[in-house]
């Protein structure tokens, strides 16, 4: 396991700006490094309930290390590795060498609770779980300290925060971690208030959007490794990302590379069937079409007076404003409440969507459609009705989760309907094997997410993915900028510096352009 040793991690060590607790504590972590010995290969648990994969293996080994020498890391293998198969290992090989004298706290999203619980229950039944989830959670405080691992959730954690920053635990376990990529939110303040003896990051997309969330990551993991906010900005983030700086993009790539243990499907598990991922254009025609160029001209001349007097940086909100009204107009005229679009007929995308499936389905598929707008999910959903074909739904506001899960998973039920926040991560639904994005979006870390809820260990046929899009407009840009976030992740993550490009103003301005001539004009 080359990506973490003894010596480099010495080497790291002495740098002047990995700032502990003072020089005579880097200088001793150096000393004790380089007589560390390394990684060495760990035997799984006893109790495990699972057989690990190879590199299942190699995670635990290195999480083995992470503690035994006091660091922390970040655990970002790709979705559907079994990231937290590789957790409850780790948690459980704790308590059988009787280390585990304190509770581990896990925090996670919401929609993941089940999934740990589940998990647990299949694959480390010894380990005690507690859930302090729900409007009752308060009556269990006080069973905290008879449990071996106890989850919450980033929205109840401030809610609980006096309650259990009074508490001391073994190892603190942030799970979707790129939900604190904000330094300065709430939650991400307070989970550097919690009393543990390590700190773990898991995440199959360490970097979503821009750098400044992986500093958040390592500012909570390791404190000053990365120098503050400021520096790390000045030193990393403006000449990377403004500028397309490969050396200062290898630079940072090799100081962060022994604190994140990241594999990819197509590395490691090779058996997994391909996936094929297809692009469904659509061209708007008519009122649609008129009313998309309406829209177009109308934010062009409100981005660029807000530009105008404000600057780009401090435009975001109108410029946000202007893609969403976008976007809406793509997917359908109803979405945008305005007395010009009610009047508009045409619906391209919805109609192509309708055409597919029933096609899909004769072929026996089985489908999750995702979209961003539950809204737009709610307009399919009479569609789907009206063709009497068998879906279920999931958003933020469905309440068991669980039995919708099933039904799809188990039963007969070929679509699965689910908003992008609410099932993009967390959920495993290989009974799928097609995929179906309604509405691109340009972070290509969710919307592969997304797709890995089919696309991952247990999956035995082939996954089709299809992004559909309407043609010359916003959206086929957007899948033109998905690959911009993605070249800048893999530049650093994978030390590729093939192509690092900005993403600003000018992007904006070719997301305003206006739709190609049509051929039906």
């Amino acid at each position: 396991m080359s990506r973490l040793d003894a010596p480099r991690l010495a080497e790291l060590a002495q740098q002047k700006n990995w700032q502990f607790k003072g020089e005579d504590a880097v200088i001793a972590l150096a000393r004790q490094l380089q007589h560390g010995g390394g990684i060495r290969a760990i035997e799984p648990p006893q109790g495990l309930q699972l057989e690990l994969r190879p590199y299942q293996r190699e995670g635990l080994a290195w999480l083995q290390y992470l503690r035994e020498q006091n660091l922390s890391g970040i655990l970002a293998d790709d979705m559907g590795l079994g990231k937290t198969a590789q957790a409850l290992a780790h948690l459980l090989l704790e308590k059988e060498a009787g280390r585990l004298d304190r509770p581990a706290l896990v925090v996670l999203p919401t929609s993941l609770i089940f999934n740990w619980k589940r998990e647990a229950e299949r694959f480390a039944p010894d380990l005690r779980v507690l859930s302090l989830h729900g409007k009752d959670r308060a009556e269990r405080f006080a069973l905290i300290a008879e449990h071996d691992v106890v989850l919450t959730t980033y929205p109840l954690l401030w809610r609980d925060h006096d309650t259990l920053a009074k508490l001391q635990w073994h190892v603190l376990i942030l799970d979707e971690a790129q939900t604190v990529k904000n330094a300065g939110s709430r939650a991400a303040k307070i989970v550097r208030d919690i009393d543990t003896r390590h700190r773990l990051c898991i995440t199959g997309t360490p970097m979503e959007n821009h750098l400044g969330e992986l500093w958040a990551q390592f500012d909570f993991l390791l404190p000053g490794f990365l120098g503050d906010s400021k520096q790390f900005a000045r030193t990393f983030r403006t000449p990377i990302e403004k500028h397309g700086d490969a050396i200062r993009a290898g630079i940072l790539s090799r100081r962060v590379a022994p604190f994140i243990l990241r594999r990819r499907k197509e590395d490691v598990a090779k058996e997994l069937p391909p996936k094929t991922i297809i692009v469904r254009s659509a061209e708007i025609v008519g009122g649609q079409r008129d009313l998309y160029e309406t829209v177009r001209s109308a934010m062009d001349a409100k981005v660029l007076e807000a530009i105008a007097q404000k600057g780009f940086a401090r435009s975001q909100i109108v410029i946000l404003d202007a893609l969403l009204k976008l976007r809406q107009v793509c997917c359908d005229p109803r979405l945008l409440k305005s007395a010009g679009a009610k009047s508009v007929k045409e619906r391209a995308k919805l109609d192509l969507l309708m055409d597919m499936l029933p096609e899909l389905l004769d072929e026996g598929r089985k489908v999750l459609l995702f979209s961003q707008f539950t809204s737009m999910l709610a307009l399919i959903e009479p569609e789907l009705v009206a063709r009497k074909i068998k879906y279920v739904i999931l958003t933020g506001d469905t309440i068991d989760r669980e039995s919708v899960i099933r039904a799809f998973q188990e039963g007969d039920v070929p679509v699965f309907l689910i908003s992008l926040k609410a099932g993009g991560v967390g959920l495993n639904l290989t009974a799928a094997d097609t995929v179906i994005h309604y509405d691109p979006w340009w972070n290509p870390a969710v919307e592969n997410q997304a797709t890995d809820r089919a696309h991952r260990i247990g999956q035995t046929r082939n996954v089709f993915v299809y992004k559909l899009v309407v043609a010359g407009s916003i959206e086929e840009k957007i899948l033109a900028l998905q690959e911009k976030k993605a070249e800048l992740a893999a530049s650093v993550l994978t030390e590729d510096h093939a192509a690092l490009a900005k993403f600003g103003e000018s992007d904006i301005r070719a997301l305003l352009a206006p739709l190609p001539a049509s051929e039906g004009r």
